[in-house]
Order: C-alpha cells, then sequence, then structure tokens
C-alpha cells in the first residue's frame, strides 16, 4: 500500500462512479464534490488528523493500483473501510489490505480500536470484517439511502489487543 496521490485521480474517480463498487456503498455524487474528498485525502494523515487517511490497495507483484483503504479516527475507534475495483473482488485483497492496514495503526500508531460501518446485504464485505475478527454490535435501522431506498447499518468492532 502506498499514500495516496496526485496521480491516483483517476483511480479514485473510477472507484466512486462504477455502479458495482458503490452500489451497497453510497450514491455517486458529482465531479466537484468528488474532487473536494480527493483533496482531502491527500493531506498527509496523523493520529489528531479528523479526516481519512487513503491509501493505495496495489498488487504486490505489479504494483497495479487496484483500491484504496484506510481509517479516520474519532474518540479512540478508527473507522476502517475499503474500494476496490471489481476485477479484484473475492481475491483476499480486502482482507489483506485491512490486516495491514490494522498491523500498523497497532504498531506505530498505538490505536487498538476499530469500527467498522456496512450497508446491510454487502455481505461479501461482512464476510471480510468477520474473517479478520471483527465482530457485530449493533443494527441500525434506516441509516441512509441509496438510491432513494432506505438501509440498515451493520456496525462491527475490533479490539486489538
Amino acid at each position: 500500500m502506498t499514500p495516496l496521490t496526485q496521480h491516483d485521480w483517476p483511480l479514485f474517480y473510477t472507484l466512486h462512479n462504477t455502479q458495482e463498487v458503490i452500489a451497497q456503498c453510497f450514491d455517486p455524487v458529482d465531479d466537484a464534490v468528488l474532487q473536494q474528498k480527493f483533496q482531502q485525502r491527500l493531506v498527509p494523515w496523523h493520529k489528531e488528523a479528523e479526516h481519512w487517511q487513503c491509501l493505495v490497495i496495489r498488487q504486490h507483484d505489479t504494483g497495479q493500483a487496484i483500491g484504496v483503504t484506510g481509517m479516520c479516527l474519532s474518540q479512540g475507534r478508527a473507522e476502517v473501510g475499503y474500494l476496490l475495483l471489481p476485477a479484484f473482488y473475492g481475491q483476499g485483497f480486502g482482507s489483506e489490505s485491512l490486516q495491514a492496514l490494522i498491523k500498523w495503526a497497532v504498531s506505530s500508531q498505538s490505536i487498538i480500536k476499530f469500527k467498522a460501518v456496512v450497508t446491510e446485504g454487502n455481505v461479501a464485505s461482512e464476510r471480510v470484517l468477520q474473517k479478520i475478527g471483527f465482530q457485530l454490535v449493533e443494527k441500525v435501522p434506516n441509516a441512509h439511502s441509496i438510491g432513494g431506498k432506505r438501509y440498515t447499518d451493520h456496525i462491527y468492532h475490533l479490539d486489538a489487543v
């Protein structure tokens, strides 16, 4: 994984505008809003930062950018997440990237509490979280809307000790 740079705009744009990627996450936003989100993620992250850290997930052998992962720390718990290009679904990249992110956060930042929010029905992402030890702690009905339909959020926690 590498820090997000200006050169990663095409990847970031594609991830946030590919229906298969965002269908169970969020609605697309206009280009100006997306560019603003991208610029915010370029700001170097530190433990007191209020913005998302964003790292590019790369294939080990080729270095090809295949997705993004990151976290945002709030009240001592880091919310983690990832987005992958559809061609790389089901190959373990989500699990591997989250495990690496958590390992780094624990060893170098002394962060031991993690959270992930998954839209109900996003079974693949829930399996990724469960595989690496996250536990479902709460369901929030009608938490947000995607495509005009209301969805329940599943809140997962992991306490790495």
